[in-house]
This record gives structure tokens, sequence and C-alpha cells, in this order.
């Protein structure tokens, strides 16, 4: 499938793209892709790997062509990792696409994402580096929004179909 996706999801690492993703996908009958998937397949190891072996940096290039070759190659829902819109190239990119940022408050992450060694920017002090992130990183996930859908207090189902909603899409 190639083109431009029909939903683009973005927010902090925890949030449920993933999840929310496969079930958008699902309900509008289309497939379903997450970068931060393709570069794990493209370099055979993890996230927190690549980033203990070569820095954020280096992942932030990785991730940039993840999301930009998936930009233009998948027609289905796509998610982008929580640091995607970091990059000003990706928030062009994502002009003009359905981007959908899922939000959740700092003591919902916490609750979510715990001291996950997989997530390695929570390495230290969840709570505090979650606040901090999404001080940095709050008004770029708004800024490339189509929609805002909140997930505190709501099953994916429910993201899901506000994420519907808000969009408009009928399901396939």
């Amino acid at each position: 499938m190639s083109g431009a996706p029909l939903v683009v999801l973005v927010g902090p690492m925890g949030v449920g793209k993933s999840t929310v993703g496969q079930l958008l996908a699902e309900r509008l009958g289309v497939g379903y892709r997450d970068t931060d998937d393709d570069i794990v397949a493209a370099q055979g190891r993890s996230i927190a790997e690549i980033f203990v072996d070569e820095g954020e940096p280096a992942f932030r290039a990785l991730e940039k062509d993840a999301v930009r070759t998936a930009l233009t190659g998948h027609a289905g829902v796509l998610a982008l990792g929580g640091g995607a819109i970091l990059d000003a190239d990706t928030r062009a990119l994502l002009a003009g696409q359905r981007v959908v940022y899922l939000s959740m408050d700092v003591e919902e992450a916490v609750r979510r994402t715990g001291l996950n060694a997989a997530r390695p920017l929570l390495a230290v002090n969840p709570r505090k580096q979650w606040r901090e992130l999404m001080e940095a990183r709050r008004h770029l996930y708004e800024e490339v929004a189509a929609a805002v859908v909140a997930t505190d207090g709501r099953t994916p189902e429910e993201v899901t179909q506000a994420a519907l909603d808000a969009l408009e899409l009928k399901e396939a």
C-alpha cells in the first residue's frame, strides 16, 4: 500500500498509540504501522539499545528517516514514536495529514510507564522526566494535530471511537 496515511497518531510514550492504532486500523479496514517497530526491525536491536550504543541524536536521525519513509509509503494508520515531532522537517511533513494527538496527564503517564527500562528517557525519575518532556513537547504535538484526544480514564476502545469521531471517519 502506498500513499499518505489515513491517520497518523502522535503523543508521549505510554499513551497507547500502538493499541489505539491497531484498533483504528481494524475498524477502518486498513493496515497498521509503527515507526518504532520499523526502526527496531531495520536495526535488529531495541530502541533502548540504540540510545545506549549510539545516543539520542543517532536514534533521532534513524527516526526521521523512518517517519519520512512511512509517510510516503503507508496508506493505513501510522503511529510515530513519542519524540518524532521534535524534528522540524518531520513536523513539516505532517502538515495536511490527519494527525491525532493522544494526550494524558502526568499521573496517568507514570501509572502506565512506571520505571520501564525499555523507555530510556524515563530511566531515572519518571514523574519529573515525563513532566519535563511534556513541557517541551506538548506545543509540538498540538502544532501538528488535526485533533486532540485525551486518553485519561478511557479504554482503548473509547479512545479509538473518539479519534474516529474527531476526524469524522467512517468505519470500513
